[in-house]
This record gives C-alpha cells, structure tokens and sequence, in this order.
C-alpha cells in the first residue's frame, strides 16, 4: 500500500481508503464480520477510514467503533454530518445546533474522544456557510475535530468556503469528497481543479460507479442494483450509453490483463488532484479482491484510450451529475421568482 499527504492536513494516508456505507443495515448486517473486514483492510496497510452518521442511521460508526477498540491511534478516523438522521426538521444540516449534536453523537458511536476529519456531507442551501465554519471552528479548538472538509460540493460552493472561512478567521475545509469514476467525469471540469487550486486533499468515493465497473457480467444485477434501480433501469437512454462504454472498458480491461475493477480504480488515483480513493466492500471477498488491485498503475496509451470510450469531463448519464440536484432550479417557484 502506498502513501500520500492528504492536503494541508499533514497527514500521511493510503492511497486506498476503507469506505463502510456497506456495514449495517444498508449492507452487511454482520457486525462480526464487519469488523474482521476492517481489521483485513489495516493489516493490508489501509489507514483510513471513512463513515457517516447517516449510514445505516449510526450503525456504521457502531461498527467502526468496535471495530478500533485499541486500535483508534493506527487509523486516520473520518466521518459526515449534514444529511437527515430524523424526521425532525432540525436533525440536518450546517447550522450550529444540529452540528454540536451531530457530532457528539458520533463519537460516542465511535467510542472516541476525537475525529481527525470531520466532512459536511452536502451544501445546506438553508444555512450561511459562515455559519457552519465558525461551529466547526470551535469543534477543532475544542480538540474533537482535527480537520474539516466538505463533501460533493459543486466548484463555486468548495470557492465560497475557501472565501468565507478567509474573511471571517475560520478554520477552512482541507478536504472534498467528490464522486469520480470513469464513468462519472464531470468533476474534472471545475471541482478537481478546485480542490488543486486551494491545495485540498481528495478523498473520492464511487470509483466502482455503484458496480457498473465491478467487472461483473451484468453490471445492472447485484445488491446495488436492487437498492437503486433506476441507475440502472435499461429503458433509459444514459443507462445504455453507460452499458456500452462498460463493454468496451470490459474489453481494455482484458487486453491489459487487469481485472475492469483494478483498472477503475487505477484510474481514479492517476488524475494528480486525488490523494486517495474509497473502496466500499459489502462482503470480505470483494475486499480481497479489491485489495488485490493495490499496485496497479495505468500508463498514457491506457489512460488515452480510457479518453476515447469516455470523454474527459463527461457523465455518460447526465442524471448521475449531482450538481444538477440544485434547489434554486429544482423548485419552480425558485426559478420564476
């Protein structure tokens, strides 16, 4: 397993990071189990793990927690807050109520005094991001967050942070989690470049795009499948693109005698702006397999030949692009006021 800097940070992380969205009731309801995956994952030199409160509804930190009883110092320990843990209005978001509580609940989850990175998991349109900065601020002085970042934030929202926590003395988000695969390209327009220009470490999730580039025969069956089915509902056009590029990348994959999911991974670490990428195994097989891909590196006439089944900046899809789930155009009395 490699090694790089994540960001401003300082810290060292492997370039492969443990994501656990899969443990608990969203996936692997083995808790046992679970935590002999997580163990595997840091015996093959993984570093860093990523959860969120959000997943399986605690559950997943539960997991983690167990999981790093004695073993907390070995790993860079990263969970998000944002999204609704409730049907109580208030139990979302970046304002300052919801964040002290949020994450005073994950670390008793954790079984933790502290969180080396502690992730918005979505813009709140609600909240001034000041607002949200100056909360997260107090947390890192407190000594229960020791960095900060942001999570699949459109460029213009990653620049308005970087501005806001400058112009009012906050502590600045160091990190972004966006979605990138080969499949999934957009970011490389705006959001990467980003990220470069405010020297952000990158932690990127979805390399596998929800299992289209698994490697499996049919990519549109399996357990995410079942969970998101119009993503991959053949009757819409994207979805087809998206098959018929993962055909031809089945193709490359086998010409360079590389399993499609070493290859998208690959991919995923070759573009200069991302320190490490999330694999997220439901099952301990599918994280032996991935870990098998650790050293894999793509050279130019690979990657350009990635360029010409999947143009740079693209989603074969454009549902997958999340930038476009935007409230100011989604609300027709938002666009006409």
């Amino acid at each position: 397993m490699k090694y790089r800097i994540l960001g401003a940070t300082g810290l060292s992380v492997s370039e492969f990071a443990l994501g656990t969205m899969m443990f608990g009731a969203m996936g692997n309801t083995d808790h046992d189990e679970s935590v002999r995956m997580i163990h595997t994952a840091m015996d093959a030199g993984i570093n860093f793990i990523d959860t969120a409160d959000v997943y399986s509804k605690g559950e997943s930190e539960e997991i983690v927690g167990k999981a790093l009883k004695g073993k907390r110092d070995k790993v860079v320990l990263a969970t998000k807050f944002g999204l609704p843990m409730g049907q109580d209005a208030n139990q979302s978001g970046g304002n300052r109520r919801w964040i002290i509580r949020a994450v005073e609940d994950s670390l008793r989850r954790l079984g933790t005094d502290y969180i080396d990175l502690y992730q918005m998991h979505r813009p709140d349109p609600n909240t001034d991001i000041g607002e949200t900065l100056s909360a997260l601020s107090d947390l890192i002085r407190s000594g229960k967050v020791r960095a900060i970042g942001s999570s699949t934030f459109p460029a213009e929202q990653i620049v308005e942070a970087q501005w806001a926590a400058d112009k009012h003395g906050h502590h600045r988000f160091l990190t972004e989690q966006p979605r990138y695969s080969i499949l999934n390209r957009t970011n490389e327009s705006a959001v990467l470049p980003s990220t470069q220009r405010y020297g952000m470490g990158v932690l990127s999730y979805g390399p596998l795009s929800s299992g289209w580039l698994s490697g499996k025969v049919d990519p549109t069956t399996g357990n995410r499948a079942s969970l998101q089915t119009r993503a991959f509902d053949l009757s819409i056009p994207g979805n087809q693109v998206k098959l018929a590029a993962v055909q031809q990348l089945t193709q490359l994959a086998a010409e360079t005698e590389m399993p499609l999911a070493h290859l998208a991974i690959a991919f995923v670490l070759s573009h200069p702006a991302i320190t490490s990428v999330l694999i997220g195994p439901r099952k301990p097989e599918q994280l032996e397999d991935l870990l098998a891909g650790a050293d894999a590196v793509l050279n130019e006439d690979i990657l350009d030949w990635i360029d010409e089944i999947v143009p740079p900046g693209t989603d074969l899809n454009v549902a997958d692009n999340t930038f476009l789930m935007n409230p100011a155009i989604e609300n027709k009395r938002l666009r006409r006021r």
